[in-house]
């Protein structure tokens, strides 16, 4: 029995007629949100140190309280990991989201509370479904389950609390209505290791009813291989006839999407980008011809802006909402209902719209290549890869890059690490279009490989099948939400990669 249409006349319509606010009201919504945290935070230890009671506008926050990064917010952490309570945020804190947002040996841990479960990430997934349900009226989403793929978790310090991956955060806290309408169950969605969880959710789903897929782009295409291997199937929809959509986020879709259109051959198949992060619920997709994102502005979140050209300053300049500027790139800078103040998280973003307010994730405020001035951004690296890949039938697993300094013949240049899930026609053809395309869209990365002075043409290595994984799986990050490093301004990641790529063929 398909419910679809009554359920969202009676819950998502009414809130997606809310949502519709933005476009008029965005800077007295954020007003709001900004009150309201400021006010439950006041009397906490980071709300007594900046005179959070006396705290009247805007302007009073951003004179008083400093943009942070998590080294500075880290030994408040620490404290609240070993059980301290009230120093951050007022309610208590048990969950602790542990950060995909970083690949090296060192993960950061961000605060998880009550709030944030339910004002921001929780809310986030029900307005992608209202804003779903509003794009595709004929949808019968309700009709069947939504395969939902996530992390595992495991005890915090002594016992006090919890820490894992974001999404087994919320699978652990989701309401039973929420439960009931998402598979694997439970005790398989949190399973530690990676390997037996993918052949458990496939044994456990092949034979349901499913309408709807959620999850990092990456990990779920390993799973659909899976399943489709298990079943002998060539495509998806042969498995569940009535999948409609997968909400996808974490990673950029892009170097996938050919891959899932192979596999899912239904032509009423939709694809929404979401925003969300341990840090947060940002965005949602609300038109299937644009592939911006709405902003979404009345959770638990209030959002700031640093130009990219403030990066590294003493006294950067940071904006309100109602202060940015369309097409310029900006470090996302929040301040959240877990305690989370003026937060810098590393994504940078772009406004492609302010009325409403949309946009577009352009990058890694760590994750480019800057080694010769020619400002290489990951959003670049997508384009250019897309359009190498449509000209040349290719299609990419996974992929990373970095500068050559100088080789024995005193040349530089980029080295990228490819693995294709279908190798190119030409390998240099590839790596011809791939170069062409970034100078056209990069007048920094195109004046320095003028005559080939300052920048040799790039150089592609094709890593071999699943060395990306393996390099994951090395450091203790296999599945969950875990991505790869794009963009490298230094050799580190790609180094180790390519003492990887030698074993194991």
């Amino acid at each position: 029995m398909d419910l679809t249409r009554i359920i969202d006349t009676l819950y998502f319509t009414p809130r997606y007629h809310k949502i519709e606010r933005y476009a008029a009201h965005a800077a007295e919504i954020q007003q709001r949100v900004f009150q309201r945290l400021i006010q439950k935070a006041k009397d906490t230890e980071w709300g007594k140190k900046y005179g959070y009671a006396s705290i009247r506008s805007y302007e009073d926050f951003a004179n008083r309280v400093p943009v942070n990064t998590y080294e500075e917010i880290k030994a408040y952490i620490e404290r609240m990991r070993r059980g301290e309570q009230n120093l951050l945020w007022p309610s208590e804190i048990k969950w602790f989201a542990k950060s995909s947002g970083t690949t090296n040996d060192k993960s950061k841990f961000l605060p998880v509370s009550h709030e944030s479960i339910h004002d921001t990430h929780f809310q986030g997934g029900i307005d992608a479904v209202a804003l779903y349900l509003h794009m595709n009226p004929k949808s019968r989403f309700f009709s069947g389950r939504g395969l939902i793929l996530g992390g595992s978790h495991e005890p915090n310090y002594g016992g006090k609390g919890l820490v894992g991956d974001l999404s087994a955060i919320l699978i652990e806290n989701i309401i039973p209505i929420g439960g009931y309408l998402r598979v694997p169950s439970k005790k398989i969605a949190l399973m530690e290791h990676f390997e037996p969880k993918m052949e458990a959710i496939a044994r456990t789903t092949i034979h349901r009813h499913i309408t709807s897929l959620s999850g990092v782009p990456s990990w779920m295409l390993v799973l659909i291989k899976h399943i489709l291997e298990k079943t002998g199937k060539q495509y998806l929809d042969e498995v569940w006839p009535d999948l409609e959509v997968f909400f996808h986020g974490g990673v950029a879709f892009t170097p996938y999407r050919h891959q899932y259109e192979e596999l899912i051959q239904n032509p009423n198949m939709h694809y929404v980008e979401t925003y969300n992060a341990s840090e947060g619920y940002f965005a949602s997709q609300n038109d299937l011809s644009d592939h911006a994102m709405l902003l979404m502005i009345d959770y638990g979140i209030f959002f700031e802006f640093m130009p990219l050209e403030e990066l590294g300053k003493e006294n950067p300049k940071v904006v309100p909402l109602e202060g940015v500027e369309l097409e310029k790139n900006y470090a996302l800078v929040i301040s959240t209902s877990a305690g989370l103040w003026r937060y810098m998280i590393g994504d940078t973003v772009k406004f492609t719209s302010k009325n409403p307010y949309k946009i577009v994730i352009t990058g890694r405020t760590k994750h480019f290549i800057n080694a010769f001035g020619e400002e290489l951004i990951v959003d670049n690296a997508e384009k250019g890869l897309e359009h190498a890949c449509a000209e040349t039938g290719a299609q990419i697993t996974d992929y990373t890059a970095a500068p050559v300094f100088m080789d024995r013949q005193a040349k530089c240049r980029h080295q990228w690490l490819i693995e294709f899930a279908k190798m190119p026609d030409n390998l240099q053809r590839f790596a011809t279009i791939l170069d062409d395309t970034l100078k056209e869209i990069n007048s920094d990365y195109d004046a320095k490989r003028q005559n080939n002075l300052a920048l040799q043409p790039l150089e592609i290595i094709v890593a071999r099948k699943g060395l990306f994984n393996d390099w994951l799986d090395q450091k203790g990050k296999l599945g969950g939400q875990h991505k790869i490093p794009r963009l490298s301004n230094n050799r580190d990641y790609i180094e180790e990669m390519l003492e990887l790529n030698k074993i194991k063929d």
